[in-house]
């Protein structure tokens, strides 16, 4: 990777389409592309409304958009302090090995530890064994005592209603 050709910013309204387009690749990539409901939209009011809690970044090689990230804050009982957990990371398949997503998530760790984060999250794929590599080579702990819940869709609109 050319240092030069590098660059990341932070997406902008004006980024809506290519950040959907980037959600859209990343969920076919995932194998998940049935559950892609982003229009742009949502993705709009929700990464620059007025209540917006996400954030975008968007990395290029040149003037050609090449990856992604999308992230926002949690917070740690434990640690008593905010986090960043990051969403997603995506780099297009012509452009990997070349050290963007590397530098797209450092990117997001500086913002972490500038916003004094007690901790940088993320979800991986298990069966995504060169991310886990990746990450792993970079000082992640994958949690594997940990299992995602998630509630979604007409399910969450269920338990929002029990009594």
């Amino acid at each position: 990777m050319n240092a030069e050709s590098l660059s990341i910013r932070q997406a902008t309204r004006a980024d809506v389409p290519q950040v959907l387009s980037f959600v859209k690749e990343l969920a076919e990539f995932e194998r998940l592309s049935h559950l892609v409901e982003a229009t742009e939209e949502i993705i709009a009011e929700e990464l620059f409304g007025p209540k917006s809690q996400a954030e975008a970044l968007l990395a290029y090689c040149g003037a050609e958009p090449v990856g992604f990230a999308v992230y926002f804050h949690n917070f740690s009982t434990f640690l008593g302090r905010k986090g960043l957990y990051l969403e997603d990371l995506y780099v297009r398949p012509a452009h990997r090995r070349r050290g963007f997503g590397r530098a797209i998530l450092l990117r997001v760790a500086r913002i972490a530890a500038e916003r004094n984060c007690g901790r940088l999250e993320w979800s991986v794929l298990d069966w995504n064994e060169p991310a886990i590599f990746f990450y792993e080579t970079l000082g992640a702990t994958i949690m594997h005592e940990w299992k995602l819940v998630r509630v979604t869709g007409s399910a969450l609109e269920k338990l929002a209603r029990m009594k």
